[in-house]
This record gives C-alpha cells, structure tokens and sequence, in this order.
C-alpha cells in the first residue's frame, strides 16, 4: 500500500498554514494540519474547492468542522477573479465548468504532491471535496483522472451539464461518490443533485445522496456526514486487507 512521508524532525502544530505551490506563476495554497499531527500516520487529504465568488480561506475554515483530528486538509484559490464581495474578501472563480483546463488541473494535482512531499498522506485516501460550483471541478477531475483520487464529495454542487466527463468510465467505477444537498436549493435545484445520483449508480459507482434542511448554504450535518463516510470506507478498507 503505496505512501508518501516526508520525515519531520519536529511534529508541526494543528492549525492554518499558507504557501506557494511551484509553478511558472506560483499559486498560493492554504493547508490545514489536525490536532496531533503524527508523522508516521498516514493521513486521508480532503481537497476543499471553494464555489464561486469564495476563496480557499473560506473553504479550508470548514475543515475543522469535518474533523479537527482525522485528516490533512487543502484548500487552493481559483484563478479567476470575480466581482468584489461586500465583506472586501477576495471573491474567485475556477472558470467555465463545462470545459477542461490545463492549467487549473496542473495547479491542483501540482498541490496534491507538494502536500504529499511535506506531510504524511496516504496516496489512495484523496478525496476531492467540491462547494457549490466547486462540485462540477471536483467531478470533472476526478472522472478524467479515476486512478488518482478515493473519491468526490460534492455538497450544493451538481456535475457539469456539458463535457462528457465519464469518458473514463471503467475505471471510474472504483470511484466513491457523496452528494449533500441542501433540499431548498434555489441555485442547484435539488433534482440536479438527484439526477446525478441516479446516472453514478446506473453506471455501477458507489454512491450516497443525503439532504439537508438547508438552501444553497452548508449545512452543519453535511460537514459530519462527510466524516462518516469517509471514515467508514476507511474500515471497510482496513477490514479487508490480508491477515
């Protein structure tokens, strides 16, 4: 069971960190590390990808609220900026989610490594978490690139509409699929969220679909849903592992 380590001569602290990911215009990444951070323990990573108009800051904050304990989490900023937010938080964008993009793709599997270079991640435990907008790169990602990723979670989100992105369908199936959705969703209607659902499973994905009493907003139960699921499919992979 492949993973990578990067040996510390100190344990780092829980908490945020910021950094630049290496790249011909370097992009700025925010980390978040779990309380106890144990080197030698090979972490699930969450991916978070923040919706439109947000920011990794306020993605990655959600974090904690999944698990303070449980995984390496990052959060990277879309390239694109859009209209200023009321709260003068930098508000950003991942761009059309009906086509591809190189260098947005570039960007998030460069993250990915360089995490796994400086922390302790386990390489079949990477989970692409997508909000709102977020979802439809999430998905795109992880059907283009099956083998690379445990999993996506999407939550207010819904698969681009356009694009074809189950291309890779055979080995997509090892794919493990969570959709929350709050049910008074006015920007992704719920039924999006329920077609998706109904095209992963016909196709043979595992797939889970919960909703929320929520609108386009995460729901707090959401984030500890997400916990448990993913915490389960890391029993059942330690349950069937060789004696």
């Amino acid at each position: 069971m492949a993973t990578t380590k990067l040996p510390l001569t100190c344990r780092p602290a829980e908490g945020f960190y910021t950094s630049e990911v290496a790249a011909p215009q370097p992009r700025v990444l925010r980390t978040f590390l779990p309380v106890g951070y144990e080197p030698n323990y090979p972490y699930p990573l969450l991916v978070f990808l923040h919706g439109q108009g947000s920011n990794e800051e306020q993605a990655l904050r959600l974090a904690p609220r999944v698990s303070r304990r449980n995984y390496v989490s990052i959060a990277p900023r879309g390239p694109l900026l859009t209209a200023a937010r009321a709260d003068s938080q930098l508000g950003c964008g991942w761009g059309a989610e009906d086509r591809n993009d190189p260098e947005v793709e570039e960007y998030l599997l460069r993250a990915i490594e360089q995490t796994r270079r400086e922390y302790h991640v386990h390489s079949e435990r990477i989970y692409l978490v997508g909000f709102r907008e977020g979802a439809a790169l999430a998905y795109r990602l992880a059907l283009s690139s099956p083998d690379r990723f445990a999993g996506v979670i999407s939550l207010n989100g819904a698969m681009p509409r356009r694009g074809g992105p189950l291309l890779r369908l055979p080995d997509a199936r090892r794919l493990r699929v969570f959709i929350g959705h709050g049910f008074a969703n006015p920007v992704v209607p719920l039924t999006l969220a329920r077609q998706d659902f109904r095209l992963f499973y016909t196709a043979g994905l595992n797939v889970r679909v919960h909703t929320y009493p929520t609108t386009h907003r995460i729901h707090a139960e959401m984030l500890r849903d997400v916990n448990r699921w993913v915490q389960g499919h890391i029993s059942e992979d330690n349950d069937t592992l060789p004696l």
